[in-house]
């Protein structure tokens, strides 16, 4: 689904973001990103939705090649993917539904079809009859959900997750989680930006710690945080490494 080789970034000669980050992510699995602050989590993420160029190595996401597409090949692969950003990014005089209905109208889809579509995802995420409502109605929770159904609603090959979770109070940080640990269970491929690593540890087989633009680990959540040489890891979960 996703191949990462030997990927690097740079915005000036000897000042890496990336360097040399290689890994795979199959069809229907839940990949979590990881890593302190400046460890380029965010730069990664905008090379998968080809937001930036890489400036070495390759992405290829079905096939495709991110770094050789042209103009119009990137807005075709973007409709592909489902992205969910830690601030909403929801209009605010835009009911949930046309919120949701925004992207497939663009992309030409049927309003009957649209609608369909928009309230089963709504239901998917557990705001079913809400689609009348104005986002700021909503508590935080519930808007990251409405982010999250919108990203459903055009089908996405696969999900890209931006701290989904760092913008929201603690106690509705539960909520979301709730939603994409159902998305996980029905093996909707996904990659997720997030310092939840508990929860990495309970729901993801493939987690890689990103560290100053490297990967420092990979492998499964829980087998990581049990490897001895993993300080830096350690570190940045006791809350030592920001």
């Amino acid at each position: 689904m996703i191949e990462v080789h030997s990927l690097s970034k740079s915005y000036r000669p000897g000042v890496h973001a990336l360097a040399d980050v290689s890994f795979i992510v199959e069809k229907g699995e839940f990949v979590f990103l990881t890593g302190p602050s400046g460890a380029s989590k965010s730069t990664l993420l905008r090379l998968l939705l080809r937001a930036d160029r890489p400036t070495g190595g390759d992405i290829i996401v079905n096939g495709r090649n991110l770094a050789r597409m042209s103009a119009s090949q990137v807005q075709a692969f973007r409709r592909t993917v489902g992205t969910v950003f830690q601030d909403f990014k929801l209009i605010p005089r835009k009911t949930v539904y046309d919120n949701i209905a925004l992207l497939p109208r663009l992309m030409g889809e049927a309003e009957s079809l649209l609608r369909r579509r928009a309230l089963q995802v709504l239901a998917e995420v557990g705001l079913a009859g809400r689609q009348d409502d104005l986002p700021l109605t909503l508590s935080g929770g519930e808007q990251q959900r409405v982010a999250i159904a919108r990203a459903l609603a055009v089908e996405p090959d696969v999900m890209l997750f931006d701290e989904p979770t760092s913008a929201l109070d603690p106690e509705l940080v539960g909520e979301v989680l709730k939603v994409m640990r159902e998305l996980a269970d029905e093996g909707r491929t996904m990659v997720v930006v997030t310092h939840e690593m508990e929860f990495a540890r309970e729901v993801s087989r493939h987690c890689v710690f990103l560290h100053d633009g490297r990967i420092e680990e990979e492998g499964a959540a829980r087998e990581i945080l049990a490897r001895p040489q993993s300080r830096r890891l350690q570190q940045f979960l006791s809350g030592g490494l920001k």
